[in-house]
């Protein structure tokens, strides 16, 4: 929607005539789900796969991660999840890992979905950024993880 007008004729809103819709990657992201509704693969040989496709910052953090919520809450099957790896409880994903090269972004997400238990008070955290692990980051994913699955 525009304010102005040439001739009296309403001018398109700025970047309007632009084509809308998914780009690439979200369309391969969407072809990834598809493709693990039908999969009969294992969790566990799926998230291996998928975290051996990333590039080598974002496979060691994932590598990482895999390991902490395995740890922390045993009782999350890993499963992949529009192509990430993700930890679901009761067939509800909890929380999942997008690595930068996903969607060209300048860092990688820890996120987690609406079955998290994260709740705190009237707004809290659902997604973090992830550059790199450290000790301090790991003691943190741990506690959210752990509050996560009640």
């Amino acid at each position: 929607m525009s304010t102005t007008t040439k001739r009296g004729k309403q001018q398109p809103a700025k970047g309007a005539n632009k084509k809308e819709g998914f780009t690439a990657e979200e369309k391969a992201a969407m072809r990834e789900r598809a493709r693990e509704l039908k999969d009969k693969t294992d969790g566990e040989t799926a998230v291996r796969a998928a975290i051996a496709k990333m590039s080598p910052k974002d496979r060691a953090i994932a590598k990482r991660l895999h390991e902490l919520v395995k740890a922390t809450a045993p009782g999350l099957t890993p499963k992949t999840w529009y192509g990430m790896p993700a930890y679901a409880k009761d067939g509800k994903v909890v929380c999942f890992f997008r690595n930068a090269g996903k969607f060209k972004e300048r860092y990688s997400m820890l996120g987690f979905n609406d079955s998290a238990k994260l709740d705190d008070g009237s707004m809290w955290p659902i997604a973090f950024a992830v550059t790199k692990l450290t000790a301090a980051d790991e003691a943190k994913i741990r506690a959210l993880v752990k509050k996560a699955v009640g």
